[in-house]
């Protein structure tokens, strides 16, 4: 875990005096102003190697140190933050904590003594604000994760669908560089249960297309709510229930809930699972959300935040989807952890068991093992073959 120390000042003899003076103790480095300490911390979070501890001046040209605090906060909130100032007003300590966000506020003159025990102190609180993440992270998204499995192993549409949600929100962490947005993920898991709370028969009817009673209209008016109200009785999942309580909310103020917010308004997440949800459900079964898919999505106007759009679209979107020779046909027990159903997974009589452009996982295996001890399925199956070394198109 990193233990390395910002400190930023608009002085290069003071922060070559803190670099002689702490080096020994701490991984030292150093920022001249707040648009260069900004521009390090951005850095070090696109490289996974957050900052432990920054340290700022208070009074520096162009951003002051309540102003790049914050900005930092936004960009590495696990970062502690310290503020070093010549300037002993009342009033600008409080700021600085209150807007900043301030674990220690030191006055200058300090000795090395001194700011050495705050250093360390704001260590050891990093380490405690990541391990509980790491905690919550791992542990929580984990046991979601295997309930969904088990969710929706009696619903292959819903198994499909989340799990290319995840595989999408994992595929924009990396290749946007995002930190980690363990609700979105999380959030993105449990996207089904939107379907889940809507009785049955009146599921079939909307996707026949049939109109529905006042009743049924207004159970699915309240899904939202219903959703919102299941997730908020698990602790620390609050995010997680607001962006699903607005994960069908347009951009331009369309869709559910009718009084919700539009535009920017709504949260990030909530406006990126609405568009990720969206084209999941568009896509083919070959699982690949190519330029045919964006279009569709494209008709619907302003529905979606058109940046966020782009960027998934820049993303996500691949030049072509596999061709027939792109599919490998394999008997049943071959299936593997990892691989991509091309096809349906059916029993004999013709019930559906998973379905084409499902990723395979050890829930699934499990499942499929037990059912062959029991039943006789179609065989072969489909899976989509891993692409050729060098094929830029598939990956």
């Amino acid at each position: 875990m990193t233990d390395r120390v910002l400190i930023i000042d608009d002085d290069p003899h003071v922060l070559s005096s803190f670099r002689r003076q702490l080096s020994e103790r701490f991984s030292i480095e150093t920022a001249l102003g707040g648009d260069k300490g900004i521009e390090a911390v951005l850095a070090a979070v696109q490289h996974a190697d957050p900052f432990a501890v920054v340290v700022s001046d208070m009074r520096m040209p162009g951003l002051d140190g309540i102003e790049t605090l914050t900005r930092i906060r936004e960009i590495a909130p696990e970062t502690v933050r310290m503020m070093l100032t010549g300037n002993a007003e009342q009033q600008t300590a409080v700021d600085a904590i209150n807007e900043g966000h301030i674990f220690r506020f030191y006055s200058k003159p300090t000795s090395a003594e001194y700011l050495a025990a705050g250093l360390t102190a704001g260590i050891e609180q990093f380490k405690l604000v990541v391990a509980e993440r790491e905690l919550l992270e791992q542990t929580l998204t984990g046991s979601i994760n295997l309930l969904c499995d088990i969710m929706t192993m009696n619903d292959p549409l819903a198994a499909r669908l989340s799990a290319r949600l995840r595989d999408y929100v994992r595929r924009l962490t990396i290749e946007f560089k995002m930190p980690q947005r363990w609700p979105l993920e999380i959030a993105a898991t449990l996207s089904p249960l939107s379907n889940a709370v809507i009785p049955s028969e009146v599921s079939a009817k909307m996707r026949a297309g049939i109109p529905l009673d006042k009743m049924e209209r207004s159970i699915v008016d309240d899904v939202p709510h219903t959703v919102r109200r299941l997730i908020a009785n698990i602790p620390r999942l609050g995010k997680v229930a607001e962006i699903l309580y607005l994960q069908d909310r347009g951009f331009d103020g369309s869709g559910l809930p009718a009084d919700g917010p539009s535009g920017t308004a709504i949260p990030l997440d909530a406006r990126l699972l609405r568009i990720l949800r969206d084209l999941a459900l568009i896509v083919d079964q070959t699982n690949l959300p190519n330029a045919a898919a964006f279009a569709e999505m494209a008709k619907r106007g302003s529905v979606y935040d058109p940046q966020l759009l782009a960027k998934v679209r820049a993303c996500l979107e691949k030049d072509a989807a596999p061709l027939a020779s792109d599919r490998k046909k394999i008997p049943l027990s071959e299936l593997a952890a990892g691989d991509v159903l091309a096809s349906d997974v059916k029993l004999a009589h013709g019930h559906l068991i998973l379905v084409a452009g499902t990723p395979i996982g050890v829930p699934q295996l499990e499942r499929l093992r037990t059912l062959r001890r029991i039943f006789s399925f179609i065989e072969p199956i489909e899976i989509l073959a891993a692409p050729a070394a060098g094929d830029k198109s598939a990956g």
